[in-house]
């Protein structure tokens, strides 16, 4: 079982600085004066990190005395999700004339994160409480009776009423690759935690015998007294469906299952979280191991038009399978969303999905056989797909059919006639996840995609081996906390101080360059500050890392909120393309 946090020991305090931004301006910690003696270069290396931890108290300070219910009336202890920088009013979403101030304990779970981290890691229980009580205010005055949070891509509080919102769109429970910190809520209210993870899988499972599910679930379903004990029939891909079993709300649910049976022993959650797991495995195609979305052929209920643009209505699942209506006359049977190789889905099938089961596999006593499964999608990925002179994933039908250069045929869901399939650049975030695969397997396949990645990206050699003939480039720009944690997994696989050194670089420039207004910003201009961002996370992970505490401090599953419905003046939109975008004229 997982043990809930630690006590924390307490830390004297640093100081406050009202200029923090000031000292990561100055005179650059790496090279510089060859005169500098290693002492010296050594404390302000020291400087440097306790200056990084005290920008993240000083942000998260600023989130809890300007984000925390002020709007309601009743001093909850709930956040919004960010607010304008300059006049530091929450966010809303506008629909249908009314204006809701954003509350999505959905969209706050990074947050959560490095809120917790910030205690271990300063001693002041402060932070982490008010996480806490943020948790505990849902589970006592918001909660469904079956179970489920008002929370996820459909739904969220509106701190002026403390009233659930969803009309906006589905109005239903919805998880797209959340991976929500699930043990601060076992610390916070066992039961209920217990009682959400059986609610979402009752919720979203619709026909357990062929694990037939779908991303949307309803409200107000009453929870069986024992919902694991259920008949399955192991059923063959495809099988025809009513549901739309896409992996990024089947991730959720095997992460939920297998947090489940650590928090609270539950064995048969997870057989059914590895059962899940099985039939994206099985879903791959049989040759190239490439794939799979999803595991089933969604039900035709309507026939489409043989000929002609498939838009609207005519996107729908109602219709079948997206993807053999609008690309089957022209590659014939491999066309079927499951064996969709391109694009976001790579990403989310190799990075999202992959991501989170690789940490789930080393965090459960039972995870071998997860990790292995998310190794050889990763390494087929990497044999079929990786093209090392553009550093990049050609797009693909899961038979290997390679897709560059070609057009649509045929307008429809994926897009209009004439589009033409666009290899996917392998960024930072693929060079975390084969850097943690290999971590977790010493494949040295997994470890040559890593070191090929790496030089790709322009930030040098991890080295022909873990730690052997480094070469990393300390001058190469990079300010993203996805890269501070992939650096952070080769460091895990190898402490070679090369992979520390440049941490601490990116670290430091993600503070100079995202750091704004007391926020961090992807830019300067940028109007609305979102809470839960991964800089902080990526620094307070780095500190914990330097301080050999890593093992403390909540780790990065690779979850992420968001919010998707009708906004006005925009049509079905995502919160990230109509507020956390904006910037000034």
């Amino acid at each position: 079982m997982a043990r809930p946090l630690p006590h924390r020991p307490c830390h004297r305090r640093l100081h406050p600085a009202a200029l923090l931004i000031v000292a990561f301006t100055a005179a650059p910690l790496y090279g510089g004066d060859s005169a500098a003696t290693a002492s010296e270069t050594s404390d302000r290396r020291d400087e440097r990190d306790r200056q990084r931890l005290a920008v993240v108290r000083d942000w998260a300070d600023r989130v809890l005395e300007q984000g925390t219910d002020r709007w309601s009336g009743e001093n909850t202890p709930l956040l919004a999700d960010g607010l304008h920088v300059h006049s530091l009013e929450p966010v809303v979403w506008r629909h249908r004339g009314n204006r809701y101030i954003i509350s999505n304990l959905a969209s706050q779970q990074n947050l959560f994160r490095t809120l917790a981290a910030l205690s271990e890691l300063t001693g002041e229980d402060r932070y982490e409480r008010a996480a806490e009580a943020a948790v505990r205010y849902h589970f006592e005055h918001l909660g469904d009776r079956s179970g489920l949070l008002r929370w996820g891509g459909h739904q969220f509080i509106d701190l002026a009423t403390l009233q659930p919102v969803g009309e906006f769109d589905a109005d239903c429970h919805e998880f797209k690759n959340n991976f929500p910190f699930y043990e601060l809520m076992w610390q916070v209210d066992a039961d209920a935690t217990t009682r959400f993870l059986r609610a979402l899988w009752h919720a979203h499972v619709t026909n357990w015998r062929i694990l037939d599910m779908n991303r949307h679930g309803p409200y107000g379903r009453a929870l069986p007294e024992d919902i694991w004990q259920r008949p399955f029939d192991d059923p063959e891909p495809f099988f025809e469906g009513d549901g739309l079993t896409f992996i990024n709300a089947g991730s959720d649910l095997i992460y939920a299952a297998g947090m489940l049976h650590q928090l609270a022993d539950e064995p048969r959650a997870w057989t059914w979280g590895r059962r899940l797991a099985r039939m994206y495995v099985k879903a791959r195609h049989p040759e190239t191991g490439l794939g799979a979305y999803q595991y089933s052929h969604p039900r035709r209920r309507r026939q489409p038009p043989a000929e002609g643009p498939l838009e609207g209505r005519l996107t729908w699942s109602m219709y079948g399978d997206r993807a053999e209506n609008q690309f089957s006359a022209q590659f014939g049977e491999v066309a079927r969303e499951g064996w969709a190789v391109w694009g976001g889905r790579i990403r989310t099938i190799y990075v999202r999905n992959g991501f989170m089961q690789l940490g789930l596999g080393e965090a459960m006593d039972e995870g071998e056989q997860l990790i292995e499964w998310t190794a050889d999608g990763l390494e087929a990925l990497a044999t079929h797909a990786y093209m090392p002179e553009a550093n990049a994933f050609r797009p693909m039908w899961a038979d290997g059919t390679d897709l560059t250069g070609k057009t649509y045929d045929r307008g429809g869901y994926y897009g209009p006639r004439g589009t033409e399939w666009q290899p996917l650049a392998a960024d930072v975030e693929f060079l975390m996840t084969y850097a943690r695969a290999y971590r977790l397997t010493g494949r040295e396949a997994l470890w040559d995609t890593a070191r090929r990645i790496g030089k790709g990206l322009g930030i040098g050699d991890i080295g022909r081996a873990p730690g052997e003939a480094v070469a990393m480039n300390l001058e190469a720009p990079g300010s993203s906390p996805e890269e501070v944690f992939a650096l952070l997994e080769l460091y895990r696989a190898a402490p070679h101080t090369d992979y520390l050194e440049r941490a601490r670089l990116v670290a430091d420039r993600m503070i100079e360059q995202r750091y704004h207004h007391g926020f961090f910003l992807p830019g300067p201009d940028h109007l609305y500050a979102r809470f839960d961002t991964l800089e902080p996370l990526a620094i307070v992970t780095l500190d914990a890392v330097l301080r050999g505490r890593a093992d403390r401090i909540p780790a990065h599953i690779g979850g992420r909120g968001y919010i998707h419905g009708h906004f006005d003046g925009h049509g079905r939109t995502y919160d990230h393309r109509v507020i956390w975008s904006a910037t000034a004229d």
